[in-house]
């Protein structure tokens, strides 16, 4: 098979061993969920319940208000005990506090919606919108919207994303060997919501066991193509995804609708299918918990709002003083300041780092080796855009096409003088991003 690639990436150390050949394990029921109402890009919802009310498993208990956002659905069943403001992994907001009655009693309303064969793609891209599906690829944005492009737009491929390129992260990988049944039927009811007839599963090529075990579930499906990926960081990035898969390059402030692509992480089409087969919304997902920091590394299904410390007690708890408690992985996660933060739509592992490993270098000064230009994948000149922003030159920053930096971290992997790229670009992204919207 053909190994697929873009130009740039690096080569960070892949460090899946600790839980590459482990089975996903259910997790321990919670006692309490703090069940946040913002879990997506997009706009928060409002709360459905109010303290003391009972709620069951997969009742909506956030509504989406706006186009750009997905509703939330309780994890348990049990009562509501508190709806207010609290911290979560990324930032804060408002929260429903539900305690278990432990009988994970289902709502009504989760009924199996059917078979894709008899659904049009209308309903199933409702079934979608209402189950509160969102990409679990770590950036969580609503896939319904995804698959709702503006009419002139026309879709004539679809890209499930299986490289899990972020070293440590095998939720994945194990999703393709445990469940490559549930991928493939979501992936085909997606196929029916834009009508395409062609589709690929791009998995990188040291998952040598998940690329034959997709291959030998989609054999007999026509239109979906396993194709095998070059190992190399980001290469699970959308953009750079379609460019391997099909050649097409995005081009720079477009999405991949312009190129007639959709793109989608494999847990979201197992979750497409969880919903359409059970009627279960997205109420839990598969998570690495895992680094040096943790005892006993897993890959665990975890119900959205179980605490971050829950969820690592069931590892064999902290192995030593934790250095940074990260959700996602090391290259594109978030660094949290507390472990009582509850896991999300979003949270695709939890790593620990020890405190060494943790410790970040001091910056020395740019040697203009051009490394980080070399490398970016999006083409970009990251020494160039990181100086304006740390000189507030974000005028400047933004005609260096800061904004079409994907966020992936090679630039700062790579730099040998550990420059703080990445942060100093985020910074300048977010000042040109917040200037654009007061002009408006």
């Amino acid at each position: 098979m053909k190994l697929l690639s873009f130009r740039g990436g690096v080569h960070p150390p892949h460090r899946k061993k600790a839980t590459e050949k482990l089975a996903v394990i259910k997790a321990n029921e919670p006692k309490v969920v703090y069940i946040p109402l913002q879990q997506h890009i997009g706009a928060p919802c409002e709360a459905l319940v109010k303290v003391g009310d009972e709620v069951k498993v997969g009742q909506k208990i956030g509504e989406a208000k706006a186009f750009v956002s997905a509703p939330i659905h309780s994890s348990v069943s049990g009562k509501v005990k508190k709806v207010g403001k609290m911290k979560t992994p990324t930032g804060e907001a408002t929260c429903i506090v539900i305690e278990s009655d432990g009988l994970n009693t289902v709502h009504e309303s989760v009924l199996p919606k059917g078979d894709i064969k008899d659904l049009s793609g209308k309903e199933i891209l409702e079934i979608i919108k209402d189950a509160g599906i969102v990409g679990l690829g770590g950036a969580a944005f609503p896939t319904h919207v995804k698959f709702s492009p503006p009419p002139e737009k026309t879709i004539d491929t679809i890209i499930l994303n299986g490289a899990e390129c972020e070293p440590y992260l095998t939720a994945d990988h194990r999703l393709m060997l445990e469940d490559p049944e549930s991928i493939v039927y979501g992936l085909k009811a997606m196929m029916k919501i834009v009508n395409v007839k062609k589709a690929y599963i791009g998995i990188e090529d040291n998952k040598r066991d998940a690329i034959e075990k997709m291959l030998e579930c989609a054999k007999n499906e026509e239109g979906i193509s396993i194709v095998s990926l070059k190992t190399k960081y980001p290469q699970g990035a959308e953009k750079q995804l379609i460019y391997a898969c099909t050649q097409k390059e995005v081009p720079s402030g477009g999405l991949p609708m312009d190129v007639g692509v959709i793109v989608n992480n494999v847990g979201t089409a197992a979750a497409v299918a969880t919903v359409i087969k059970t009627g279960m919304p997205l109420i839990e997902r598969i998570a690495t918990i895992t680094g040096s920091g943790i005892k006993e590394p897993k890959n665990l299904l975890i119900k959205v709002g179980t605490l971050f410390s829950e969820i690592v007690e069931q590892c064999g708890g902290y192995n030593g003083t934790p250095g940074k408690v990260i959700m996602g992985g090391p290259m594109m996660g978030l660094a949290q300041h507390t472990d009582q933060v509850p896991a999300i739509k979003g949270t695709s592992g939890i790593l620990v780092l020890s405190p060494e490993e943790a410790r970040l270098p001091k910056p020395e000064q740019c040697i203009k080796c051009g490394k980080c230009v070399e490398i970016c994948p999006a083409f970009l000149q990251p020494v160039y855009i990181s100086a304006y922003g740390l000189k507030d030159m974000y005028d400047k920053a933004e005609e260096y096409r800061a904004l079409d930096c994907i966020e992936c971290g090679s630039c700062s992997f790579i730099c040998p003088s550990k420059r703080p790229l990445l942060h100093s670009i985020r910074v300048a992204k977010k000042e040109i991003i917040a200037k654009k919207k007061k002009s408006k």
